[in-house]
């Protein structure tokens, strides 16, 4: 009971650093590695395809693998060196968010969110041209979804798309956009490829380290 009495009275920058020491080894927090990267965790919001806070966000944290923050942390210092800098939209990705995803997409009533995120795309269909699956690649650790921005003004660079807009604008070489943001698009994509990850075609800002060290191992642990 004094055990417990006492836990309770632990000033809060102590409690703070509990909770944070949670995580498993080889994780860390990315703010902390990468100290004025600028953090807009969408599922810690209502403002994401769902339309609410996604299970397991318990926090508006950024955990990615040592081996990400380590790369990751190169295309901040280089972006650093012009004036601008990186934005991260979700990093690690609990398996009970995803499960969370799947549930959200089996309601088909449920649309709320359709004209800011997928207007084209009819929800049955979600699943059928892959924007839903039960395993995402974020559970493993070591991807990470993000932007650029101007580090005076915190406004990131236009990219064409928002965040998770599902449909072909947010494809990687979609065409119909302007030659700035077919540049920014550029810029991000060239320096994540030059610091070890990959990239996917159908989403700006999605990328994977390429060697990732949980290639098989699908984490659950909350953000927080």
């Amino acid at each position: 009971m004094l055990k417990n009495k006492l836990f309770f009275l632990l000033p809060l920058s102590l409690f703070i650093i509990l909770l944070e020491a949670k995580i498993p080894k080889g994780f860390v927090y990315v703010d902390k590695q990468i100290p004025n990267i600028l953090l807009e965790i969408k599922y810690f919001s209502e403002d994401n395809f769902v339309g609410e806070v996604i299970s397991g966000y318990l926090a508006p944290k950024a955990i990615l693998s040592n081996e990400a923050v380590v790369m990751l942390s190169k295309v901040q210092k280089e972006l650093n060196a012009f004036g601008l800098g990186l934005k991260i939209f979700d990093a690690y990705r609990p398996q009970k968010a995803v499960d969370h995803f799947v549930r959200w997409g089996h309601e088909l009533s449920n649309t709320k969110m359709k004209a800011i995120y997928y207007p084209n795309v009819q929800k049955k269909d979600l699943f059928r041209e892959g924007y839903i699956a039960k395993k995402s690649g974020h559970s493993r650790g070591s991807t990470v979804d993000l932007s650029i921005i101007d580090l005076e003004t915190q406004k990131a660079l236009d990219m064409g798309s928002t965040f998770d807009f599902f449909g072909e604008r947010s494809w990687l070489k979609y065409q119909q956009i302007t030659a700035k943001q077919r540049a920014n698009r550029m810029l991000l994509n060239a320096l994540m490829l030059k610091h070890g990850f990959k990239a996917y075609a159908e989403e700006w800002w999605h990328f994977t380290l390429k060697n990732e060290p949980y290639k098989h191992h699908y984490f659950d642990f909350d953000v927080q």
